[in-house]
């Protein structure tokens, strides 16, 4: 399962993983976009649910952890991508609205997964859970307030699932993507060239190699910068 899967890095991975031979269930806001994805992986031989749902309804989250242990009674495979940048203000300047839903789409609806789909996880012969954090989290800078928080606190929530997780055989892990080709960098750096910065199909491998079966890391951060 991946969120955000419609565009960037969750369509790359998406891509990436169909090759790899895994049913993907795709999860994003916009229907049109899934379709124009799913197209793609049928043309690779791949195969996908498509899920359009908005995180910050976050009954819709438990109602598909309900669904997909009816269908396939465990998930082996979390991708938590969906994220949200907000606007690069100071602090005092950041409309609330503004606050409230960054910290729903990138802490909120995460920890609602982790709840939702924590059961499913463990009911895999090897569940894995990775995450997409930001070096924004830790290194700090003006302007970036609420992103940078939001960050942190996905990187402490995730780290404490994997100490919670680790006498089980879910693996849990974050990933860093750094400076990479996607709507979310052109907003936040709208004079920069894109083409100077690495395209999401170069950061694919990682989710691979943290998605097997054999990786035995846990509460690690990887930075593929």
């Amino acid at each position: 399962m991946i969120t955000g899967a419609s565009r960037g890095i969750g369509a790359a991975v998406a891509k990436r993983f169909a090759d790899e031979g895994a049913h993907l269930i795709l999860v994003a806001r916009t229907q049109g976009a899934l379709e124009e994805l799913d197209d793609e992986i049928r043309a690779r031989g791949g195969e996908s649910t498509l899920v359009p749902a908005d995180l910050t309804d976050f009954d819709v989250i438990d109602k598909m952890g309900a669904a997909i242990y009816e269908r396939f009674k465990r998930l082996d495979i979390l991708v938590g991508n969906a994220g949200a940048l907000g606007t690069m203000s100071p602090l005092g300047h950041i409309d609330p609205k503004t606050w409230d839903q960054v910290m729903a789409i990138n802490v909120t609806a995460n920890w609602r997964l982790i709840r939702s789909f924590d059961p499913l996880l463990r009911a895999s012969d090897a569940g894995r859970a990775i995450f997409v954090t930001s070096s924004a989290a830790r290194k700090l800078r003006p302007y970036w307030g609420t992103y940078a928080v939001s960050k942190a606190a996905l990187e402490a929530m995730v780290k404490i699932y994997a100490m919670e997780m680790e006498k089980t055989k879910v693996r849990i892990n974050l990933i860093n993507p750094g400076a990479t080709r996607t709507a979310m960098r052109a907003k936040a750096y709208p004079g920069e060239d894109p083409e100077s910065v690495k395209t999401p199909d170069s950061i694919t491998g990682q989710f691979v190699d943290l998605a097997e079966a054999a990786c035995t890391l846990n509460g690690e951060i990887i930075d593929p910068d």
